[in-house]
């Protein structure tokens, strides 16, 4: 009886790959705050970084084509009075991107197509209602101008950008700083991870918990949090010996982990990034060098480790870029854009395709293994 020793997957040999410095964004000064957001967000048409600034915040947007190295007088967006904590581009509309501060302030800004001209210091729409930092912003991802914010003060408000005033705002239920916060992928559920060691699934329209789960993770560091696919969750945390941990739950039975892998001893955030279309989940420590990835499958042990891409250099953020901006002619599956120091670098990842040449010299082969056993066959029958 034959037994399987490796689990058939089409992602087992996806790997990373940076692009050439031409195809990379020079000098830029990334932003030196200590905030755990990806401080970059993109789309088909755009790239934006969060930037040091002096005198309040700002960050620039990017036509994806102005690759090379970025003139420092470049128009920056420019309108909060204090440093830009989460920046975030609308998925319905590429010229629309949000920014939450320190100044207490969401602030919605309406991107000219070409990108900028002059410095851009009136928004379109001013959200005004945290009483503290807003350091975390996540457009609905299916209703037009709805965007959900959360703050220091440990409240998250939803918004009618349209209207510019608050729909539903949850105070009361969060009793300590919200790490993380998510829509499901149809926008019907919220997911918040908090410093009381406490996971939340939230019903947006009621205000209401659905379910909560106590101490994900062991550890006292931040806890992040995603949905993926039949409405499971992953989390990554760290362990009471300070060891990264990812973990996967099912939110009808929160009890135990589905699975639960310790990783490294780094003390970096690890950001999640799930691709609901092929179940791979991308993880990217704040800090770190390499971007691991996993396929979460409906099969024990649910989570997979699939490989690793390593660079020499740390990440300060990272961008994502949405399944529409991907040359999928290419086998290209995930495109992310790296944060250094003074660049922007994208990363392209890859499922590797035996090319048409090899293909063809490999059937022309079999055709005449075929050919020479079915003649061997007729001479064993004529005897």
């Amino acid at each position: 009886m034959s037994r399987k020793v490796v689990r058939t997957s089409k992602f087992r040999h996806v790997f990373g790959q940076a692009l050439k410095a031409d195809q990379c964004y020079d000098d830029i000064r990334i932003s030196q705050m200590t905030w755990d957001s990806n401080f970059c967000s993109v789309n088909p048409k755009f790239v934006a970084m969060i930037v040091d600034a002096s005198g309040g915040g700002a960050f620039i947007v990017l036509p994806l084509s102005k690759t090379g190295r970025i003139d420092m007088s470049l128009p920056t967006v420019c309108g909060h009075t204090g440093p830009v904590l989460d920046i975030e581009f609308c998925p319905h509309n590429d010229n629309i991107i949000a920014s939450g501060s320190e100044d207490c302030s969401v602030m919605i800004w309406e991107i000219p197509d070409g990108g900028l001209i002059s410095p851009l210091k009136d928004p379109v729409v001013k959200l005004e209602g945290h009483s503290k930092r807003v350091g975390i912003l996540s457009w609905h991802p299916t209703a037009h101008n709805v965007l959900m914010s959360a703050g220091c003060d440990n409240v998250v408000i939803l918004w009618n950008v349209a209207r510019g005033e608050a729909v539903v705002r949850i105070d009361s239920m969060h009793t300590d700083l919200i790490y993380s916060a998510c829509w499901n992928r149809n926008g019907s559920q919220i997911l918040t991870s908090c410093k009381d060691k406490k996971l939340r699934v939230i019903d947006p329209r009621k205000g209401s918990v659905i379910c909560e789960k106590d101490k994900p993770h062991e550890g006292s560091r931040p806890v992040r949090a995603v949905f993926v696919s039949d409405g499971k969750i992953l989390t990554t945390g760290f362990s009471r010996m300070s060891e990264r941990q990812v973990a996967l739950w099912d939110p009808n039975n929160f009890s135990e982990p589905l699975n639960l892998q310790e990783l490294d001893t780094s003390s970096g955030v690890l950001l999640p990034f799930f691709d609901p279309d092929t179940g791979v989940v991308y993880l990217c420590g704040k800090g770190d060098s390499s971007i691991r990835y996993f396929e979460v499958t409906d099969e024990a042990p649910y989570v997979h480790y699939l490989s690793m891409y390593s660079s020499k250099e740390s990440q300060k953020g990272m961008g994502y870029m949405p399944k529409r901006g991907l040359e999928v002619n290419k086998c290209e599956i995930a495109r992310f854009y790296k944060l250094h120091e003074r660049k922007c670098e994208p990363i392209v990842m890859t499922v590797p395709r035996k090319d048409v040449q090899a293909l063809q010299k490999e059937v022309k082969e079999l055709r005449e293994m075929v050919e020479q056993l079915t003649k061997r066959v007729d001479e064993l029958e004529s005897k």
